[in-house]
C-alpha cells in the first residue's frame, strides 16, 4: 500500500495556504480528509489497514469524533465487524446522541481521520470512560503529533506527518500577511 500520505496528494487533499486548524493553531498545510474519504474505495482501503492494527485488541466497538472521524470509524468498525458510532458535539461539549450507547463491558477504539494536537480525541475517551467502557485503543489516519500525543491508550496511525503548526501570534504566515487565513475544519474557533 503507498503512504497515507501519497493518497492525500493523490486525492489533492493536502492543501498549501495559511490554515486556522480545529486546534486554533495556524499551519501551512492542511490536510483535508472530506475530499481523501469522499473515494468509498480509497476510505475503504486505508481504514482496512488501519483495522489489521487493531485486530489483535478485539474492539467491540469503534467511535469517530464528528465530523472527522465519522466515516474513519464506521469503514473500520466494518472491517473489524463490530458496531460503528460517532460522538458529536452538543451545546459545546461532546457527548454520545441518537440513541448510541456504550456498556462496561465494551472494548472502544476511537477513531479519527488526522489527530492534530488529540483535543477531539481526548474529549471522546472522556466520553466513554463516564460509560465505563475501556478504550483500548485510538487510530488515525494522520498522526501530525508525530507520535507525541498522550493518551492512556495505544496511538496508532497510518502516517505520521510532519508539518508545521504555530500559535497564532508565533506565525510566519501572519506576520508576511500576503496569504489570508482560511478555517477548513468542522469544529468551531476555540
Amino acid at each position: 500500500m503507498e503512504s497515507a500520505l501519497d493518497f492525500f496528494r493523490k486525492h489533492k487533499a493536502l492543501l498549501d495556504g495559511h490554515f486556522l486548524l480545529s486546534s486554533g493553531l495556524h499551519s501551512p498545510n492542511y490536510l483535508q480528509s472530506a475530499l481523501l474519504l469522499q473515494d468509498p474505495k480509497t476510505a475503504a482501503e486505508l481504514c482496512a489497514e488501519l483495522a489489521k492494527k487493531f485486530e489483535s485488541l478485539k474492539p467491540t466497538v469503534v467511535v469517530g469524533p464528528a465530523l472527522g472521524g465519522v466515516i474513519v470509524a464506521y469503514e473500520t468498525a466494518r472491517v473489524l465487524g463490530v458496531k460503528g458510532i460517532f460522538a458529536e458535539r452538543s451545546d459545546g461539549k461532546m457527548c454520545l446522541r441518537r440513541g448510541f450507547t456504550v456498556g462496561k463491558d465494551d472494548r472502544v477504539l476511537i477513531c479519527e481521520d488526522v489527530i492534530t494536537t488529540g483535543k477531539s480525541t481526548m474529549e471522546v475517551v472522556d466520553v466513554i470512560t463516564g460509560y465505563g467502557a475501556a478504550v483500548i485503543g485510538i487510530g488515525c489516519i494522520a498522526d501530525r503529533t508525530g507520535g507525541k500525543a498522550a493518551f492512556n491508550a495505544p496511538l496508532k496511525s497510518l502516517a505520521r506527518v510532519d508539518i508545521p503548526a504555530y500559535k497564532p501570534d508565533a506565525c510566519p504566515l501572519c506576520k508576511e500577511g500576503r496569504i489570508p487565513l482560511v478555517k477548513p475544519g468542522s469544529r468551531p474557533r476555540p
